[in-house]
């Protein structure tokens, strides 16, 4: 392991005094070098991105966008037609009795009877 550091630690040192060397010889040069470098590595990076990261975004958070913004147009809505219907609402005397809804059903049972459910 000993031997491998040191290399690294040469290769650095070069690469340090070949970047004082063209700073000192040639500083324009060594600036567009710089910015050349950066754009090929950004659109290498944007060409990776856009090829094989950005298409793994997966057709449920395309999903979930589309429900929030439906839910929201939804409920846009529904405050719009809370806020235009201002009248007053009038009980007349005949609907303030309870009415029992018409679907549901009272069954009657035969309650006297008790069953040990556990002996089914």
């Amino acid at each position: 392991m000993r031997n491998q550091t040191w290399w690294v630690y040469l290769l650095f040192g070069l690469a340090f005094l070949g970047l004082v060397v063209s700073l000192v010889n040639d500083t324009v040069g060594l600036l567009i070098n710089i910015l050349i470098s950066v754009a090929i590595g950004g659109l290498i990076f944007g060409a990776i991105y856009f090829f094989f990261i950005k298409p793994k975004s997966s057709n449920d958070l395309k999903k979930y966008r589309k429900a929030v913004k439906q839910s929201k147009q939804k409920n846009k809505n529904s405050i719009n037609k809370k806020t235009v219907s201002k009248k007053p609402i009038m009980i007349s005397s005949n609907n303030k009795k309870k009415k029992r809804p018409t679907h549901l059903k009272v069954i009657e049972g035969n309650k006297e009877k008790n069953r040990n459910r556990a002996s089914f």
